[in-house]
C-alpha cells in the first residue's frame, strides 16, 4: 500500500510560489517593464522633462553606423566564446571521463575557474596579456610580435574572446562529463567489439547521444555572451580599443550610465532582449530537431 501526501488546504501551493514569483516580478519583470517604457521616452539632459517619443530612440539606434558596428562585434563574440568554451570543455570532459590516475583532482581544478568572478577572471588575463607586465604579452614582444591589445582592436577581442571563454569552460565541462558518464557503457563496448575505431565511436555514438546536453549549453552559451561578459569586457577594455569590444550589453550601460541617456539605453535593452529571445527561439525551431534525447 502506498501513502501520498494530501495537503488540504489550497493555499499552501501558492503560498510555497510566493517566494520565487516574488524575486521574478521584481528583479525580472518590473525592471523589463520600466526598460520597455523608458525606451519610448526621452529626457533632457538633467532629467527635468520627459517627452514620449514612440519608436524615436529605436530609429535613432539602427540609423547609428557605430551601432552597426557593436552589433557586428558582439555576433563575432558570442560566437567565438561559445564555440571555443564549448569545444574545450567537450575534449576535457572526454578526456577527465577515462580511467587515468589522479582523474578527480583533474577534475577538481577543472571546475575551479566557474568560481572565479568575472572581473577577477579579467585581471588575471591582464597579468597574462599586458604587453609591459603580462608574462605571455611580454615573451610575444621579445619574440618580435607588435602585440599591444590596448592599441590593437582584433588583439583586444581575442584576448577578451579567451577570458570570456575560459571563465564558461567548467560549467559546460561539469554538463559534459555527466552527460559522458550516463551514456551506457554496453553501448560502446558494443561498438569497440563491432571495429569502430576511438574517433568513429565519438562521433558516430557519443556525441548523438550527448545532443540534449549540447543543445541545452548552446542555449546557455548564447545568452552568457550576451549578458554575463559585461564584468569580463569593463575591467579588461572597457569596450576599446575604439569600439573594437564593445558589445551590445557594454554599449547599453555606456549610454545609460555614463552619457545618462536613459531612452537610447533602454531601446538598447528592449532590442538585446528580443534578438536573445529570437535566437533561443531559432535553436528550439530548428536545432532542436537533432537532438536524439
Amino acid at each position: 500500500m502506498q501513502r501520498k501526501a494530501i495537503f488540504n488546504n489550497k493555499l499552501l501551493p501558492y503560498l510555497l510560489l510566493a517566494p520565487q514569483l516574488a524575486i521574478t516580478l521584481v528583479f525580472f519583470f518590473w525592471p523589463a517593464g520600466e526598460a520597455v517604457w523608458y525606451s519610448f521616452i526621452r529626457q533632457d539632459a538633467f532629467g527635468i522633462s520627459t517627452q514620449f517619443v514612440w519608436f524615436e530612440n529605436f530609429t535613432d539606434l539602427f540609423a547609428d553606423p557605430l551601432y552597426h558596428q557593436v552589433i557586428i562585434n558582439t555576433l563575432i563574440f558570442s560566437l567565438a566564446v561559445t564555440v571555443l568554451a564549448m569545444g574545450l570543455a567537450l575534449g576535457l570532459a572526454v578526456l577527465a571521463d577515462r580511467h587515468i590516475r589522479g582523474k578527480d583532482g583533474y577534475r577538481t581544478l577543472l571546475i575551479w575557474p566557474y568560481a572565479v568572478a568575472p572581473a577577477i577572471a579579467a585581471i588575471l588575463y591582464i597579468f597574462l596579456f599586458h604587453p609591459d607586465i603580462g608574462l605571455i604579452g611580454r615573451a610575444l614582444k621579445a619574440a618580435g610580435v607588435a602585440w599591444d591589445y590596448m592599441l590593437n582592436g582584433n588583439q583586444a577581442m581575442l584576448v577578451v574572446v579567451l577570458a570570456a571563454a575560459w571563465k564558461q569552460v567548467s560549467y559546460n565541462f561539469l554538463f559534459f562529463l555527466a552527460g559522458l558518464q550516463s551514456i551506457p557503457r554496453s553501448v560502446l563496448e558494443a561498438a569497440s567489439i563491432d571495429g569502430a575505431s576511438p574517433l568513429h565511436r565519438f562521433r558516430t555514438v557519443i556525441f548523438p547521444l550527448l545532443s540534449p546536453t549540447t543543445f541545452f549549453l548552446l542555449v546557455i552559451n548564447i545568452t552568457y555572451a550576451f549578458f554575463d561578459t559585461f564584468g569580463i569586457i569593463d575591467a579588461l577594455t572597457k569596450g576599446g580599443p575604439g569600439n573594437a569590444t564593445q558589445t551590445l550589453i557594454y554599449r547599453a550601460y555606456i549610454d545609460g550610465r555614463v552619457n545618462l541617456d536613459l531612452g537610447s539605453s533602454s531601446a538598447q535593452s528592449v532590442v538585446l532582449m528580443i534578438a536573445v529571445m529570437a535566437l533561443t527561439l531559432v535553436q528550439f525551431r530548428f536545432i532542436e530537431r537533432k537532438v536524439h534525447y
